[in-house]
């Protein structure tokens, strides 16, 4: 493909928008970590008989010489064409798509789905509002090995071009459910067995004491993390879903309510605040190791 206007290059570009996503239920992805996890998933996804997740592949002759498993994976769809730059650049989001663009279908998810396969750790977006911060949480979530992903009614738009790029792929990893109501949410969690805690920079609980007690209960048993006055009922090792609060205003009071306790990551410099991707970082892997070696512990 050679002629950046014509009809199906414009078909294409028209997915930035969101109104066309959804009216579609279709979105980018754009550059070949995405692309390539993309096709990974269509792959498995085909080999299970389900239905696809790339409908159509656009990559220049550079880029499949360059990514040779890309274009082994996207010649194996049969939804392959070849296009120029001129031709990426007026179907992609940004001015350089190096190279190569997929159009998928969306992913996501009913709440029911990830909760009856079984959930230790969910990471709940509440009115995040930045693609990029929502890209990292879900990229931190994919990292940590949790679950689900959850966005709340109000939060951005995962499917948007700059948010899919800022997942890294992680996007076609993690299981991801939309426009969640809070309250009903942390009463489907609550039914399923899983703890729900608040990130809050005024909790009242505090991480680094959290990892302690869950390492003193393995180390010298329960009773021991209980006599010492221990938060026993907000353990890091149980099933947990985090809610992370908007950029400007973190988590409302009302969102707060509704979870079983409210937790601080300490700081130990002269920052005010932590960024919610990087605050939902470390909640999630503070859950995701004590999971881990909780588990460990428990089979002995």
């Amino acid at each position: 493909m050679t002629n950046p206007r014509a009809d199906r290059v414009r078909d294409v570009a028209k997915l930035a928008a969101r109104s066309a996503r959804n009216r579609r239920r279709q979105f980018l992805a754009e550059g070949p970590q995405a692309v390539r996890e993309a096709l990974r998933l269509d792959a498995e996804r085909r080999a299970e008989g389900s239905s696809a997740v790339v409908l159509e592949v656009y990559a220049s002759p550079e880029c499949l010489r360059r990514y040779p498993e890309i274009a082994a994976l996207a010649e194996q769809t049969g939804r392959l064409r070849l296009a120029d730059d001129q031709v990426l650049a007026a179907m992609a989001d940004t001015v350089s798509p190096q190279g190569v663009l997929a159009v998928c279908t969306m992913l996501d998810v009913p709440l029911e789905s990830v909760l009856a396969a079984g959930t230790r750790l969910v990471a709940v977006m509440c009115r995040v509002q930045d693609p990029g911060n929502a890209g990292t949480i879900l990229r931190a979530a994919d990292s940590a090995g949790a679950d689900a992903v959850v966005l709340t009614a109000g939060s951005v738009d995962i499917y948007n071009p700059k948010a899919v790029r800022s997942t890294a792929g992680s996007l076609f990893h993690v299981p991801v459910v939309l426009g969640a109501d809070p309250a009903q949410l942390a009463a489907d969690l609550r039914g399923a067995g899983v703890a729900v805690l608040a990130a809050d920079g005024g909790g009242r609980l505090d991480l680094d004491e959290l990892q302690d007690e869950s390492a003193a209960r393995r180390m010298l048993g329960e009773s021991s993390a209980e006599h010492d006055g221990g938060s026993v009922a907000c353990r890091l090792e149980d099933p947990t879903a985090w809610l992370f609060g908007n950029e400007a205003q973190g988590l409302g009071e009302e969102e707060k309510a509704l979870a079983d306790e409210t937790v601080a990551v300490p700081l130990y410099g002269q920052a005010e605040s932590l960024n919610v991707g990087t605050a939902a970082t470390v909640c999630l892997y503070a859950s995701a190791r004590s999971q881990r070696r909780g588990a460990g512990s428990t089979t002995g």
